[in-house]
């Protein structure tokens, strides 16, 4: 190729037989824009220090116009993806060792710590662009990058939904009328379109499972509308770990899914979206710590690898390892056989053409005899992240690939060039600017031939006057593509998707409600097609050692099934639901009906239930874009056996002395009356309790008993004579173990309670925090901590909390009230005893209301905190907390007592003042 030819096809202006150019022709301009506009940024590349070495380069670029305007006149066009958050910081992800020397640093140099992840390594956090450097510097420090970005699996109307402008007060205040007016509604359910289309609702009433024994539990972005839900007869009690409500209504919309397909599942929710690794941890958090049996998730984080498991496939992997069964989904970034997606991978191949001053060939595309070295982008791709990836390891690519996107003038409008030395991820990414004739440059800058990945998430690549888009399928990738996990395509289960997903696309299929899915059902245009190529384990060790070409690797059938979406929710912004964010729930519950009707059942065979009951869709066979096929409720069901389990539970006993006392004391007999209720759908035959203690002394007579046959729904109730003996110290409580046998797989149930014995005193004894006041870091994780020593005490009957004040007010700064916060809805504060047990306080309350003041947490008050509004601050009174206290009793409560609390969103700030903790004893005879 003459050197003229080359030079026009670096701006993708030429095919491979090119006339030569003649003086003054407007290309040659071009391609000079091109070749000096990329040296210009090769040259930064090429000049980093040490420590710039181990940032990412759009923070390097952000610092280098920052501070050098001959960087920004080199390269007038460039668009610069890192943007600067409402407090003038940069978002970064930071990967290192994590220990409180690197927090107390990070806070030093003005960071707010938004997650915080031990385990992962990994911190999120605000950070000045000036202290980037000495960040990355650190010898802890691998690497600071721009955070990693994310996104659900909603395909959103592009004027639906609530937009990122709403405010927090905004949002308060809908989300507040919302609720009154469910309240005073109730006007009926609304159902999910996909429990009719998936048979889910007549599978249910002819077999009788509808969840029963089963913990379903969701990641999203949030729960803001929980409480909406929940007052409008929607969903009912959900258990969302400390903190980790998020922000956004998704995870409220895939709860009431769940809650639509398997009524009788008890159901959990945590954010995903803190960050990756916060992610991760949630995950693993929702498993080990919840107890949650299905797990499902719609996010999808921009680094995750396509060709290894990454950290959050990892926490998949483990919870999947213990038992769980994850569902996630397969994404709306379109597929090859609809043309909706902007997808390319493959092996590199060398073009032969050097773009830039250094060094770098251009990748390739044409797979024919031709020379193309850009792949076009569509005019309504503006936005959509852009993502390149090769076939190293993690933490581990020595092999430099860098990208770039140009206009038709070879101006570069976005690049990504970091360094890979060796000890850094295959991983560079822009989001596409605005714009029409943008194309893309894959570069090998140094290094080895790999397989490759080129993504532009939900744009396209289309052709272009003087270019032809080159796609191909595998647009699925990450914790969705885990081997054990159910990646879930789309189908319509009512009216069609009303918009076209670029104009001039062909309509949008429907849906077979009121009927249900067969074998002519269509999936959604946008949901993403696989399979997906992975070369590496989680651990890094190749699959295929020295094969990193397209004919290595291991090849994932992803997705696996398919589900419905297009359904109706009661959540503002929701109403349809689309996108394979919906389809994700209707498949994890249809799972948890057949755990509630098989208990035990081995998750391989729920694997083969839902792959080989499921109808063909499209082609005849496995597919890349529905995978197995549409899933229906009763072929599952039908498939597996499964049938109405009963579930028989202790429940509280009530406990009365009998000689007529209000109190047990010592050498008291006692009446335990012992309720045992049957939650489960079947009847519970042959059931009986066995109750125990280990307390030394006490007795029990009988020690067990048969309850007979317990109907569904039904308790039944008996008493058993206890003896306390005379030596019983006071405040030692007697601990007993009732454990429920009946005919059924879910069979023994356990729970164990405790009596008080003694009278409980009605002096309360205060201890309180005597420091000067703690400032709350704005939007951190780190959170403040005040210390309340303990001593003397011994056992107690009874613990409240209380923050003080000697004067209540809403004023901003109050130096009179215990908690002085602007905005209280953006806190949460929990009480730690001695022994690390943990009890949440309160928990995004309040609103947008100002101060805590002489406001005292007791079990025994007759409101939850939780139902404050902004027009109670400042917030005063008796009120029930997030957790029971109770649990903090302990052995003994002499110790050292934390207080810790944090603030989960921007733009607030207050202090810890004055708190206390008040315990009740017990009177000595």
């Amino acid at each position: 190729m003459t050197g003229a030819a080359c030079l026009l096809a670096v701006v993708g202006l030429a095919g491979p037989a090119v006339a030569a150019p003649q003086p003054g022709d407007k290309t040659i301009s071009a391609e000079k824009n091109a070749a000096n506009q990329i040296a210009a940024l090769q040259d930064i590349k090429k000049s980093l220090s040490p420590a710039e070495a181990k940032v990412d380069s759009q923070l390097v670029l952000q610092q280098r116009m920052t501070t050098n305007r001959a960087s920004t006149t080199a390269v007038p066009m460039l668009q610069n993806g890192v943007e600067k958050t409402a407090s003038g910081k940069v978002l970064v992800d930071i990967r290192a060792t994590v220990s409180d020397a690197l927090l107390k640093d990070l806070a030093a140099k003005g960071a707010a710590v938004k997650a915080v992840s031990t385990r992962y390594g990994s911190v999120r956090a605000e950070v000045p662009l000036s202290s980037v450097n000495t960040i990355a510097a650190r010898a802890d420090v691998r690497r600071v990058e721009e955070a990693d970005g994310a996104m659900t699996a909603r395909e959103l109307s592009p004027n639906g939904g609530k937009t990122s402008s709403e405010t927090k007060e905004q949002k308060e205040k809908r989300i507040a009328q919302n609720t009154r007016e469910a309240i005073s509604d109730r006007a009926g359910a609304v159902d999910s379109e996909g429990d009719r289309a998936h048979n889910a609702d007549t599978a249910r009433g002819d077999i009788g499972v509808t969840g029963v024994g089963v913990k379903i539990c969701a990641l999203s972005d949030g729960v803001d509308s929980l409480a909406t839900s929940q007052a409008g007869g929607e969903l009912g009690d959900v258990d969302v770990l400390a903190g980790q409500a998020g922000s956004g209504d998704e995870g409220t919309a895939m709860l009431e899914i769940i809650h639509d397909v398997a009524p009788n599942a008890a159901l959990g929710f945590a954010t995903a979206f803190n960050s990756d690794a916060s992610f991760a941890d949630n995950i693993r958090a929702l498993r080990f710590d919840r107890g949650c049996d299905i797990i499902v998730d719609d996010i999808i984080y921009f680094k995750e690898a396509p060709f290894q498991d990454w950290i959050i496939a990892q926490a998949v992997n483990d919870v999947i390892a213990d038992g769980a069964l994850y569902f996630s989904s397969a994404g709306n970034e379109g597929n090859t056989a609809d043309g909706t997606a902007g997808h390319w991978e493959g092996d590199y191949v060398n073009s032969g053409q050097i773009v830039g001053k250094f060094a770098g060939y251009a990748h390739d595309f044409d797979p024919g005899p031709g020379t193309q070295i850009f792949e076009p982008l569509s005019n309504e791709s503006a936005g959509a992240p852009l993502i390149l990836t090769w076939a190293d390891p993690t933490g581990g690519s020595a092999n430099d690939y860098d990208l770039y996107i140009l206009d038709a003038a070879g101006n570069v409008r976005g690049t990504s060039q970091s360094f890979q030395t060796g000890t850094q991820d295959p991983y560079e990414r822009i989001d596409v600017p605005s714009g029409a004739g943008l194309r893309i440059a894959v570069v090998k800058f140094t290094g080895a031939d790999r397989y490759f990945s080129l993504s532009a998430l939900r744009g396209r690549f289309e052709d272009q006057s003087d270019l032809k888009a080159f796609t191909t399928t595998g647009v699925t990738f990450g914790h969705s593509a885990a081997r054990g996990a159910f990646s879930v395509a789309a189908a319509p289960a009512a009216d069609p998707l009303p918009f076209d997903l670029e104009a001039g696309d062909p309509p949008n299929p429907a849906g077979p409600f009121p009927n249900a899915f067969d074998s002519s059902s269509k999936w959604e245009r946008f949901s993403s097609d696989g399979p997906r190529k992975v070369f590496f384990e989680a651990d890094g060790t190749p699959i295929t050692p020295g094969n990193f070409s397209s004919t290595g690797g291991e090849v994932r059938q992803k997705p696996d099934i398919t589900a419905a979406d297009g359904v109706a929710t009661s959540v503002d912004g929701f109403i349809p639901f689309f996108g394979t964010s919906a389809a994700a729930p209707h498949a994890a519950a249809i799972a948890g009906l057949v755990l509630s009707g098989n208990p035990g059942i081995d998750p391989a065979e729920v694997r083969e239930a839902l792959t080989q009951t499921a109808i063909d869709l499209g082609a005849p066979g496995v597919d890349p874009v529905t995978g197995h096929g549409v899933i229906l409720a009763d072929r599952v069901l039908g498939y597996t056996g499964a049938s109405p389990q009963p579930l028989a539970v202790p429940e509280t006993p009530k406990v009365t002395a009998d000689d007529g006392g209000a109190y047990v004391d010592p050498g008291d007999t006692l009446t335990v009356s012992l309720p045992v209720t049957n939650q489960g759908d079947g009847t519970a035959v042959s059931t009986s309790v066995v109750l125990t203690t280990s307390t030394p002394g006490v007795t029990i007579t009988p020690r067990a008993q048969s309850y007979g046959t317990i109907p569904a729904g039904e308790t039944v109730v008996k008493d058993y004579k206890v003896t306390v003996p005379a030596s019983q110290e006071v405040g030692v409580p007697i601990q007993f173990t009732a454990r429920v046998t009946f005919a059924g797989t879910f069979s023994p149930k356990t729970s164990s309670f405790l009596v008080d014995v003694g009278r409980p005193s009605e002096e309360s004894v205060a201890f309180a925090y005597s420091g000067a006041a703690v400032p709350i870091p704005d939007n951190s994780q780190v959170g403040a901590t005040v210390s309340i020593p303990v001593s003397g005490f011994g056992r107690a009957s009874k613990i409240s909390f209380s923050v003080d004040g000697a004067t209540c007010s809403t004023a901003t700064g109050s130096t009179t009230v215990g908690i002085d916060h602007t905005y209280v809805g953006d806190l949460v504060g929990q009480l730690i005893a001695p022994n690390g047990t943990t009890a949440t306080v309160f928990s995004n309350d309040g609103g947008s209301g100002n101060n805590f003041c002489q406001v005292v947490f007791d079990d025994a008050a007759a409101t939850p905190f939780a139902t404050v509004e902004a027009g109670d601050a400042p917030y005063s009174g008796t009120w029930q907390p997030a957790s029971p206290l109770d649990a903090l009793r302990g052995a003994a409560v002499d110790g050292t007592w934390k207080f810790f609390v944090r603030d989960t969103a921007g733009a607030d700030t207050g202090s810890v003042r004055a708190v206390s903790l008040h315990f009740n004893g017990y009177v000595r005879p």
